[in-house]
């Protein structure tokens, strides 16, 4: 297996300035909320779409991590945030059950597709089986471009080659070790597959050219949950503001920013019901 890594570039930016999101991590000011979250919640352009609604009625500064959902619960179990917003259930049903978030509610979903170049080598187009794409895949050779970045996409691909019973190795299996758009622009120019969520995909469709190909098998579902840091492990979190966004995300307001956001007319997010 090949992962593309950085090794004394990656020191030298790291020491030089910090990540997109690292600064985030500085002590907040009182009135803001440090929210992590999926790249694919970010990338698609929901969040610039729904936050200044309820900043503006809170009075209130959300601070985005966009992380992996592996990434982003870590920064939970840290005390780094205060609230979490992602899409892996089982990992999610473990951080409350270790005492590390309080108030799981649902929020929205999607699903996850299967996208590559146009000319579709593997023939996979219009296919709904997603591991019977990925035995084709695998079995002409194609290249596949993993996230490999321990995020909720990355568990759902994982996941579904080991339905597969086999999983590309060297040059036919790419791990980037980045975020969805990141890993839809690098497919592009490999002329390779990959699992995507929807949203992004959308959101990145004219700028990759790449083609939907597998769609409408019921294990791509993706649902999104929203967790508060416990304050009681952290009480210096900001557990009110947690708060005060999980209940507007999930009432009929919050709900309705969601399924108001489009991407060139298509709903990318359903919301779930208002609780």
């Amino acid at each position: 297996m090949r992962k593309i890594i950085c090794l004394t570039v990656c020191v030298f930016v790291l020491h030089a300035s910090p990540s997109p999101w690292a600064a985030n991590l500085l002590p907040a000011a009182a009135q803001d909320l440090r929210l992590a979250t999926t790249t694919s919640t970010d990338n698609s352009g929901l969040l610039k779409a729904i936050l200044p609604s309820f900043e503006a009625k809170h009075g209130i500064k959300v601070r985005v991590i966009a992380v992996g959902t592996g990434k982003a619960l870590k920064l939970g179990e840290n005390g780094d945030v205060d609230v979490v917003l992602v899409h892996s259930r089982p990992d999610e049903d473990k951080f409350v059950a270790a005492g590390f978030g309080i108030n799981r509610r649902d929020v929205m979903y999607n699903d996850f597709i299967i996208v590559g170049p146009p000319a579709d080598p593997a023939a996979v187009a219009a296919m709904r089986d997603a591991v019977a794409a990925l035995r084709r895949i695998h079995e002409v050779k194609a290249t596949f471009v993993s996230r490999g970045d321990d995020s909720g996409t990355d568990k759902m691909e994982k996941a579904l080659w080991a339905q597969a019973g086999v999983r590309p190795t060297g040059r036919q299996y790419l791990e980037a070790g980045s975020g969805m758009g990141e890993v839809l622009v690098m497919s592009a120019q490999l002329a390779g597959y990959t699992l995507t969520d929807r949203a992004t995909y959308a959101a990145y469709k004219t700028k990759t050219g790449l083609a939907l190909l597998v769609e409408g098998d019921a294990r791509l579902f993706n649902p999104y949950g929203v967790i508060a840091v416990n304050p009681a492990r952290f009480p210096e979190s900001n557990y009110q503001g947690a708060m005060d966004f999980i209940d507007w995300l999930t009432s009929p307001a919050g709900r309705k920013a969601i399924a108001d956001f489009r991407v060139g007319g298509e709903q990318l997010f359903i919301p779930g019901k208002s609780n």
